[in-house]
């Protein structure tokens, strides 16, 4: 199992599971608080009552009574209430009262007149001096429905004369149980489905940056140039900068013991030609031998300096897996300042350079002078490898997402069992005109340049001889 999934069970069931138990805890509340709250206020009506009713129980008077005659007029009113969202026509009461010995000698119903009810716990305790209260079911035998009835005492002086009773039936009040129990339940299936939601969103969050360390940890480990992850305030944040640290300090090491190695064997070469040019000058020779060994050295220190600005150079770049500044670059622009560039070269080896762009206006996201070296490398490749009275075009067109830069030369092309190898460090092909080699480490920045820019580098012989070196760079 992912640990994103494990990490969103987690959260719901902790979430959830509480949220569902409290909510049984205040669904399974609702139903005694109601009726404790029905209860209280049953009290308060029975014991206003009592005294209402103590002048009428004192005279003998109770069953036809101002009392008995008030509760009958309460009972024909027509409420017209509205109680939050029920209505409410009439009263629920009934009242009950029974003398001394728990006789019942007024019903509000009519129903009960003379049935002895001192042994309900309501009047058998008020009769004693304590708080009555009794729920017995609406029908006798059927305990779906039950009735609340509280007593309390009427006195005449300290003496107990009899007890009255309020009683009204609970499911009176089941309507606004059940509502509550519903909103609750409704509110809490919001409340699980929020929770859901926002557990969600922070599973998603936290693996999003373990996944990107992740993909971020194995490019490294298959040797791919990538960006370290995007820049967090948290504990993935400092193992994301430790990786990246971690990955500099081992990729550095092997970067330089790589070069170290690379430039000690390439400055074998001419490094043994100017030690041999040096001990032949140091014998007796003509003028002319002299000066061609003196030639010699300074066309290998010249060859050893070159080697060493293009290694560094292609190091630079090697070395950036993203690129490290990124703003527009006129194509138009680009291209002039190259053709500007290699002008002079170009008349010295009597080669015509110009440069053209299909759409006028060309505009890329990248480093200008990256961009401006790479293709000035191409260029220069262009002419070393063009006839005298050749021509050099520098093309650029737009494809998609991409900017195609070409650089098309008349030259010989380049053979197919070389097509690969131009792409390694330090190799390269004889020039037609001087049969000397380059350092073989233009192709190579080029190549790491249009990495970095999201292209890539291509030589594409033509048919008609000569060959299109193509450096695609991405639009944004």
């Amino acid at each position: 199992m992912r640990i994103g999934l494990r990490l969103f069970i987690a959260f719901f069931l902790i979430v959830g599971l509480a949220a569902f138990f409290v909510m049984r805890v205040f669904v399974n509340e609702v139903k005694p608080g109601v009726r404790q709250a029905m209860e209280s206020t049953l009290v308060d009506t029975a014991n206003v009552l009592a005294v209402m009713a103590a002048d009428d129980m004192r005279a003998g008077r109770i069953a036809d009574g101002d009392f008995a005659r008030d509760i009958a007029q309460a009972g024909q009113r027509d409420l017209k209430a509205r109680v939050w969202r029920f209505p409410k026509d009439r009263i629920d009461y009934r009242v009950t009262i029974t003398d001394a010995r728990g006789v019942v000698v007024y019903d509000s119903t009519g129903q009960d007149i003379g049935r002895d009810n001192s042994r309900w716990n309501d009047v058998y305790r008020t009769l004693r001096g304590e708080y009555g209260a009794r729920s017995s079911p609406e029908t006798p035998g059927q305990t779906e429905r039950t009735v609340m009835h509280v007593a309390a005492p009427i006195r005449d002086g300290d003496r107990i004369i009899g007890v009255l009773t309020v009683a009204q039936p609970n499911h009176s009040i089941e309507p606004f149980i059940t509502a509550s129990q519903q909103n609750i339940m409704r509110r809490g299936a919001w409340l699980i489905g929020l929770s859901a939601l926002i557990g969600l969103l922070i599973t998603w969050w936290l693996v999003r940056g373990i996944n990107r360390l992740n993909r971020y940890a194995q490019a490294v480990a298959a040797g791919e140039p990538v960006p370290p992850p995007k820049p967090r305030n948290d504990e993935i944040g400092d193992l994301g900068r430790a990786l990246e640290a971690m990955r500099r300090k081992l990729e550095g090491k092997a970067y330089v013991e790589q070069y170290v190695q690379s430039l000690t064997h390439e400055m074998k070469s001419p490094l043994a030609a100017i030690r041999g040019a040096a001990e032949l000058l140091q014998e007796p020779m003509a003028d002319d031998q002299r000066q061609r060994f003196a030639h010699s050295i300074l066309s290998q220190q010249q060859r050893l300096t070159e080697t060493i600005d293009k290694l560094l150079m292609l190091a630079e770049v090697e070395q950036h897996g993203w690129l490290q500044k990124r703003q527009p670059v006129s194509v138009d622009a680009l291209m002039a300042q190259v053709v500007e560039d290699a002008a002079g070269s170009a008349q010295s080896l009597e080669v015509t350079l110009t440069a053209s762009a299909e759409d006028a206006g060309l505009v890329v996201q990248g480093d200008a002078f990256l961009l401006r070296q790479a293709l000035g490398n191409l260029v220069d490749n262009a002419l070393a490898f063009s006839p005298p009275q050749g021509a050099v075009q520098v093309l650029a067109q737009q494809q998609g997402d991409l900017v195609r830069l070409c650089v098309r030369d008349q030259g010989p092309g380049i053979p197919d069992y070389a097509r690969e190898r131009v792409f390694e460090r330090f190799y390269s092909l004889a020039r037609p005109a001087t049969g000397h080699r380059s350092s073989g480490l233009g192709l190579p920045f080029v190549r790491e340049v249009a990495r970095l820019h999201g292209g890539e580098i291509s030589l594409e012989p033509r048919a008609e001889g000569g060959t299109d070196a193509v450096l695609t760079v991405a639009v944004g």
